[in-house]
């Protein structure tokens, strides 16, 4: 079975893992900060805080930015569900903005349009979370215009796009934006086996997120709360004792580990070289498929993409079923296709807060078309012939 994504995991990144396995520190080691600060110089951001996951990462950023009960969270529908799900762990309410017809992510003048509109209605979002679909930057300076103008913070979900960059800047430096998250997931670009970052050119934004990350729990004694750090033998004028420290606030353990970070440290040094290989098989599709009767994923000239997914549409596919045909098809050859995503405000937990069909059409009519065909740097030319090979025979046959 060719996967659509797969790991590629070298023996330098074993080697890398092995010699934590035999350090003396497994989890809250030294490697964790070397990872983060090496993410943060490689993008350009001041800060990076290590997490468990994506998920995690998008979680402590909403709440570092304040979300809670009242507000509202605005992100697309064309996502995985933890991209609007932060928000609901806080508390707030989530909205939705369509697509752009061409890239697949927001669109602006929808983003305009429904500003506007929630200007004059009163309910502005607090946070908006654009999404780097499959890889591509989304149009970072138009967003950060508008929340200068709407008051609004952005947080990106750049889970898709370490090694991407737009005009020059690479995704997740927050040069448009508040906090920016990347995903670490095996399939991703580079993999820590689980494991997320968000990063911030704010330092009081970062500080909220790494006591989120870790139980809310200070250990500094110059930035404990009780001056006596919870001894209450110890005189006032007295430094606290080193085994105090304080829970500040309702945190959770969302820690990355020396061994997940090893493994991310490796694999960051095999990024450039990952995005080029992913860009190189994409185009190698494209080319290939000019004929086929499929709409490419479009990479804006301004745009470098990471090409974490490679995505086309079906078209008709929600009307003679082809979609359905080409990918049951394909997976009985073998070829692991996927769909990325089912629009979250039709899932049935979003049905049940009030959203339903016809709400945003672009991104409806994307869902029902779209089809995730193999892209990982080990696709070998022979297995990405096959899988265009079938492609053109299931189309063909289906017409």
């Amino acid at each position: 079975m060719i996967p659509y994504g797969r790991q590629s995991v070298t023996q330098t990144d074993i080697d890398a893992v092995v010699d934590v396995l035999r350090s003396d520190f497994l989890t809250q080691g030294p490697i964790v900060p070397r990872f983060e600060q090496a993410v943060a110089s490689h993008v350009g951001a001041a800060h990076a805080i290590a997490v468990n996951s994506a998920t995690s990462a998008l979680h402590i950023a909403c709440l570092a930015l304040g979300l809670g009960a009242g507000d509202v969270l605005w992100t697309v529908p064309n996502t995985f569900v933890a991209s609007a799900n932060c928000a609901r762990y806080c508390g707030a309410d989530v909205d939705f903005v369509d697509i752009d017809s061409s890239t697949w992510n927001i669109s602006i003048p929808a983003l305009e349009e429904k500003l506007a509109a929630a200007k004059r209605a009163g309910r502005l979002p607090a946070v908006l979370v654009p999404v780097h679909f499959s890889g591509q930057p989304t149009d970072q300076q138009d967003i950060w215009e508008l929340s200068k103008k709407y008051g609004f913070k952005v947080l990106e979900d750049a889970s898709h796009s370490i090694g991407a960059s737009r005009q020059g800047e690479p995704a997740g430096s927050c040069r448009w934006s508040h906090i920016a998250v990347f995903s670490f997931h095996p399939v991703k670009i580079i993999t820590s086996g689980e494991g997320g970052m968000a990063l911030t050119r704010d330092e009081s934004l970062a500080s909220r997120m790494r006591l989120f990350r870790s139980h809310g729990i200070v250990r500094d004694a110059e930035n404990f709360v009780n001056v006596r750090g919870g001894d209450l033998n110890l005189p006032a004028e007295l430094p606290p004792p080193a085994w105090c420290y304080e829970q500040q606030l309702l945190g959770f353990n969302y820690r990355m580990t020396d061994i997940h970070a090893a493994l991310g440290l490796s694999q960051l040094e095999r990024l450039g070289d990952n995005v080029r290989r992913r860009n190189t098989l994409a185009e190698r599709y494209t080319a290939a498929m000019q004929s086929f009767p499929l709409q490419p994923p479009l990479v804006r000239s301004e745009n470098c993409s990471a090409f974490h997914l490679y995505v086309v549409r079906v078209r008709n596919g929600s009307v003679d079923g082809t979609r359905r045909r080409v990918f049951d098809e394909l997976r009985r050859a073998g070829i692991a296709v996927n769909v990325h995503y089912t629009p979250v405000h039709l899932q049935p937990y979003y049905r049940a807060l009030g959203f339903r069909e016809g709400q945003y059409p672009e991104s409806e009519t994307y869902g029902r078309e779209a089809l995730t065909l193999p892209l990982f740097p080990a696709l070998g030319q022979e297995q990405q012939d096959y899988v265009i090979a079938h492609v053109r025979n299931v189309l063909e046959s289906a017409a």
